[in-house]
């Protein structure tokens, strides 16, 4: 397999480089990452675009077994097909709406599911069935998403809630919620403790029989698993979902729901959700020969069993290689301690969510070594661009609508981090969510190579998206202003 980076500095001129892995440190890799440094060095807002382009000569390999007792799949996956639901036509990726399904379908006594958003009617509908075939059936959902959509006037809903109700509409599945009231299955959304909700309940996980777990970065909605139903072209959100056959991860998952909720519908107000469930350190179990860690959030700030503390003591044990794939990176610690890694020659990739990558409050920023005002002109304080700008740092090409909403990392080659945390100060101290610290090499092998197939044809350095909007602020803010 042959890595091919191409690095064009704007606007005029071109330089190609050609390496292996292997050989990062020969000099025309210095000359690349010094292009880098000069173009992000030039202006504090680039008024050209400074970038490069990552791809992968030659047929992915099949990354091989996965551990005893785990599952994996993903909805961009090149080397499975399946026929989409939205336009008939066979797509590339896993079916992960199929990969629920079949969850559902295996319980024998109780299915446990705790998830942002529940908007595939087929899922509702197998909930449905499976409660009146006498399997204990409960639901917990977000409160932005947990009334039925058919039900809503659009003068009352967001932009972003009204383009989902279009969609949903246009679609013409039915309405999950609704369909879930109908056959009376027991649900209850963020604000049962009796606030307006925490911060988000961001979970995204389904516990069977207390025996098995099915979790990872996905919301069981049609724009996470298959696409957009005006966009044929669409693929869904770049998604993953695992599923764990081990009662004593199981029993944690389901201790997590229980907290939640209380004593359910009707019942007493004794349900917890954001900081009221009080939280505990990471939680360790033992899946054959994996290990599988554990954190519920939020935390209080102080509290080092918190999730960005979890993960930057992770980052800092790095040794070799750190692959990310994020949806959002807005911590500045951790955009610290990864400095402080390419410093010590740890090689680092990191691809990040094209449409998060280029706010103002993004750390993606730093790593690229520049900075970007907000829309009142003001620059994020205590924003520490790096002084050797990442090579190494992009966003994926994805057709309109999809979002990169992985929030992954692998370290070494043998350990993972997954679940629905986003690396930031909400989903560590307000929302409710749960982190996954995987130790397997064969585990890790899966997800590199979901990395390198996005990685083929990522926008590297400055992309000519971020230089536009960084010429715009510019014109309207100068250098902007720092916020104390």
């Amino acid at each position: 397999m042959l890595w091919i980076w191409h690095h064009q500095p704007a606007p005029a001129g071109k330089a190609a480089l050609q390496q292996q892995p292997a050989l990062r440190h020969q000099p025309a890799a210095l000359r690349a990452a010094a292009a880098l440094r000069i173009c992000a060095a030039l202006l504090l807002f680039p008024l050209g675009g400074c970038q490069a382009t990552a791809q992968l000569v030659g047929k992915p390999p099949t990354p091989g077994p996965l551990p005893a007792g785990i599952e994996l799949v993903f909805n961009h996956n090149p080397l499975q097909h399946y026929r989409s639901p939205i336009s008939g036509q066979w797509r590339a990726g896993d079916d992960l709406e199929a990969f629920i399904l079949r969850g559902i379908n295996s319980a024998q006594r109780e299915i446990l599911v705790a998830v942002q958003e529940l908007s595939l009617p087929k899922v509702a509908e197998a909930l449905a069935r499976r409660q009146s075939e006498g399997i204990t059936v409960r639901v917990i959902l977000e409160n932005t998403y947990s009334k039925p959509w058919s039900q809503e006037h659009a003068a009352d809903l967001s932009p972003h809630q009204r383009l989902r109700n279009t969609q949903l509409q246009k679609l013409g599945w039915g309405d999950a919620v609704a369909i879930m009231q109908q056959a009376h299955v027991p649900m209850i959304d963020d604000t049962a403790d009796g606030s307006k909700g925490s911060g988000l309940m961001h979970h995204k996980f389904m516990v069977i029989d207390r025996r098995e777990v099915i979790t990872g970065s996905t919301n069981f909605s049609p724009s996470c698993v298959h696409g957009d139903p005006d966009d044929p072209t669409t693929l869904g959100n770049v998604n993953h979902l695992l599923r764990f056959q081990s009662p004593a991860l199981a029993e944690l998952f389901a201790a997590e729901f229980n907290r939640m909720w209380g004593d359910g519908p009707g019942g007493a107000a004794d349900s917890q959700f954001g900081l009221a469930k009080q939280e505990g350190p990471l939680q360790v179990v033992q899946i054959g020969e994996t290990t599988v860690g554990v954190l519920f959030a939020p935390h209080p700030r102080r509290d080092g069993n918190n999730g960005l503390a979890v993960i930057d003591n992770l980052l800092s044990e790095t040794d070799r290689s750190l692959d990310l794939a994020l949806f959002v990176l807005s911590e500045q610690r951790l955009a610290d301690t990864m400095e402080a890694l390419q410093q010590h020659g740890i090689k680092i990739r990191l691809l990040a969510d094209p449409g998060f990558a280029n706010r103002s409050f993004s750390e993606v920023l730093d790593l690229l070594g520049t900075r970007m005002p907000d829309r009142r002109c003001m620059l994020e304080a205590g924003n520490k661009p790096w002084q050797q700008p990442l090579a190494g740092v992009g966003t994926p090409r994805l057709p309109r609508g999809d979002k990169l909403h992985h929030k992954l990392a692998i370290i070494d080659d043998e350990r993972v981090i997954s679940g629905s945390f986003n690396w930031s100060p909400s989903a560590s101290f307000q929302n409710d969510e749960t982190l996954l610290v995987i130790d397997s090499a064969l585990l890790a092998r899966h997800f590199k190579a979901e990395i390198d197939q996005l990685w083929k044809t990522a926008e590297l350095g400055i992309s000519p998206r971020l230089a536009r909007k960084q010429l715009r602020l510019q014109q309207k803010c100068g250098r902007g202003q720092q916020r104390s």
